[in-house]
């Protein structure tokens, strides 16, 4: 069994038990005037705890334990503390617009996270198998040399060939002009530069001979530009979700501590 298996066993063991005893819990104690009060607090821990991550992840050096292990646990307990969150709710529908705003941030906030763990599995293994490691502020500068040796082929000094200039001006110009087909590419989708290569391939049967070689080195161009926009795309997606999680996560924390200071304010605090 490897080591990652295992961790993912011993992982889902976990959460299976945590869950189990929660349940078991609301179950028998979810008539206790108290019982709003312990699920707040054990869901604030969750919190804190799923909150810290970033902060170990900014300090490496310190001797904290392993990355690998605590994002295991944030995978883990953030699950739990979701349902945690709903027995805290008592399996309803909150009421007012804080508590509608606070339950809000808090699905925002999950929805984020299990849209990262699935970039996170799946995204850096669809960067392997095209074309290998590509750094992704390099990508501007490899996309625009692209770009200029396809217009050289096309529209340079040496280029004789209408019908490759009149091609390049209608289906290719616009392509190597920037970044295309984000969402294509997420969806791993090559529909768009298929059709391209087509289209090439098509007009390459019917050149000249002396045009069939530039053809070749424009499908070859649009390969590489596709396979550009491809790492982008990913590698974009993998950066952006960041920005979504974290100041979602920072603004669910303030969010939970008005609400527990208006929860202590107009009750009392526990009894």
């Amino acid at each position: 069994m490897t080591r990652f298996r295992r961790q993912l066993y011993l992982g889902l063991f976990a959460l299976l038990a945590a869950t189990a005893g929660a349940l078991w819990l609301n179950a028998k104690y979810s008539t206790l005037a108290n019982y709003a009060f312990l699920t707040g607090w054990a869901l604030l821990a969750g919190m804190f705890i799923l909150t810290i991550y970033n902060v170990r992840k900014k300090l490496p050096f310190l001797p904290l334990g392993k990355s690998e292990t605590w994002l295991q646990i944030h995978i883990y307990l953030g699950f739990f503390t979701t349902l945690l969150f709903l027995i805290h709710l008592k399996f309803r529908l909150p009421h007012g617009w804080f508590e509608i705003t606070l339950a809000w941030l808090f699905v925002l906030v999950s929805g984020s996270g299990m849209v990262g763990l699935f970039f996170s599995r799946v995204l850096p293994r669809r960067l392997a198998t095209r074309g290998g490691e590509v750094i992704f502020e390099k990508i501007p500068a490899v996309r625009h040399a692209a770009k200029t040796a396809a217009e050289e082929l096309a529209l340079g000094k040496d280029a004789k060939s209408p019908v490759i200039a009149e091609f390049y001006a209608k289906r290719l110009a616009g392509f190597f002009s920037g970044p295309k087909h984000f969402w294509l590419h997420l969806a791993e989708s090559r529909r768009a530069a298929s059709a391209l290569i087509a289209e090439l391939e098509d007009l390459r049967r019917f050149a000249a001979e002396a045009d069939r070689e530039k053809i070749e080195k424009l499908a070859g161009l649009v390969r590489q530009k596709d396979g550009l926009d491809y790492h982008r795309a990913l590698q974009l997606a993998l950066k952006l979700w960041l920005f979504v999680h974290i100041p979602l996560t920072y603004g669910l924390m303030i969010f939970t501590l008005l609400h527990i200071v208006l929860v202590f304010g107009f009750s009392g605090g526990a009894r």
